[in-house]
């Protein structure tokens, strides 16, 4: 037997089950329409919240630092990929956070797995949403830690592990989402945190959905909820509100220094590209500078909640509390036909299936970019469905 042949037994299994997956073609610059291999659609399935990715702003920054610095940073930040433009988004996104420092990976996923298998080992324990993000669950794999799931946003249950297991371990890690990219709920940060602090564990919260979206000045979950200067590990991206490419950790001076030393996926990579730190910064720059953009965008969740209320009263989200809006079907196939058929109409809303989340479902995701006339074209197909 061919030891590669079980590869086209599983392809066929994924097939059977509408599991299957193929790109997509988008093709110009991103925004609230696209051309989706050559159609115009209305695009409902980014995650460029506040309509940053398109904006000449961040374009021309990311140009204009391509002829200064070249195209790659050519190494390892600790070698020869270090710019002082790492240094100055890093800066921007302390501020930002109201950290005393942060530090800029090359993509979300790689900071999570850093900064979690930096954090604890074989003697330790993590504590992991159920619903968390792939990032985080792969991280804590890899750390070595033994790892236990808690029920999704369930303090009670997370609270029962603790007291029975957390005396057994040396560390003990706290995972959670802020904004559960799936589903669009938040998690429950304040009663985390008093968790945390009455166990000694530390908590990681991942602000990749949350960062420029939450909070008064767009920090995210932890400013939305008050927690400013809590001790704690935040984590985010820089690929969603702030349009461009990397990862990002905030916290402690100590923290931040303890990664630059311990952390694999900063260690042994090559820095963020000169463009996408360049564009990044710019982005963060017009996050603190224009609050209408975000404002518009919670102004768009209003008014597609209230529409979808009147309209589709049968239609059941998910809870939620974001630009995230959610509805399950009762299988892969039935998501497949609905998302097709909003394609078809020219809705761009794809069907999201396991393995992916637990439950079939469209996902919809909301930009400060879009129109009103977006928004009620999207009620008018549904109610058509």
């Amino acid at each position: 037997m061919n030891s590669y042949s079980w590869i086209a037994n599983s392809l066929e299994t994924i097939h059977r089950a509408d599991w299957y997956r193929s790109t997509r073609t988008i093709q110009g610059i991103p925004g609230a329409t696209v051309l989706l291999e050559g159609r115009e659609v209305i695009n409902f399935a980014s995650n460029d919240y506040l309509g940053l990715a398109g904006d000449q702003r961040l374009i021309q920054a990311a140009v204009q630092a391509t002829q200064a610095f070249g195209t790659g940073s050519t190494g390892s930040r600790l070698l020869s990929g270090h710019r002082e433009l790492h240094r100055e988004l890093e800066r921007a996104i302390a501020s930002l956070k109201q950290t005393e420092d942060a530090l800029v990976f090359s993509s979300g996923y790689l900071a999570n797995l850093g900064t979690i298998t930096a954090l604890v080992g074989k003697r330790d324990l993590i504590l992991s949403d159920q619903y968390n993000h792939s990032s985080l669950k792969n991280g804590a794999i890899l750390s070595g830690a033994n790892v236990l799931e808690y029920t999704h946003n369930h303090i009670a249950n997370l609270s029962h592990q603790l007291q029975q297991y957390r005396h057994q371990y040396r560390r003990c890690l706290i995972l959670t989402d802020s904004v559960f990219s799936m589903d669009g709920d938040v998690c429950p940060l304040p009663e985390l945190l008093a968790l945390a602090t009455q166990y000694n564990c530390m908590l990681l919260v991942d602000e990749a959905h949350a960062t420029g979206v939450l909070g008064e000045n767009g920090a995210g979950c932890v400013e939305q909820f008050g927690c400013t200067g809590s001790e704690l590990v935040q984590i985010g991206t820089l690929s969603k509100a702030i349009a461009s490419l990397g990862g990002y950790v905030a916290g402690s001076t100590n923290l931040i220094e303890y990664l630059r030393n311990r952390a694999p996926t900063w260690i042994y990579t090559t820095g963020l590209s000169p463009a996408d730190t360049a564009a990044a910064l710019t982005a963060i720059q017009i996050i603190q500078q224009e609050p209408q953009r975000r404002q518009r965008l919670w102004e768009n969740i209003a008014y597609l909640r209230k529409v979808m209320q009147e309209k589709l009263p049968t239609l059941e989200l998910l809870p939620s509390a974001s630009p995230i809006l959610c509805w399950q079907l009762p299988s892969p196939r039935e998501a497949l036909r609905v998302g097709n058929h909003l394609q078809f109409q020219g809705i761009f809303a794809p069907a999201i299936r396991p393995p992916t989340v637990p439950t079939s479902r469209i996902r919809v995701s909301l930009m400060a970019t879009h129109e009103t006339v977006h928004l009620d074209r999207l009620v008018s197909v549904l109610t058509e469905i």
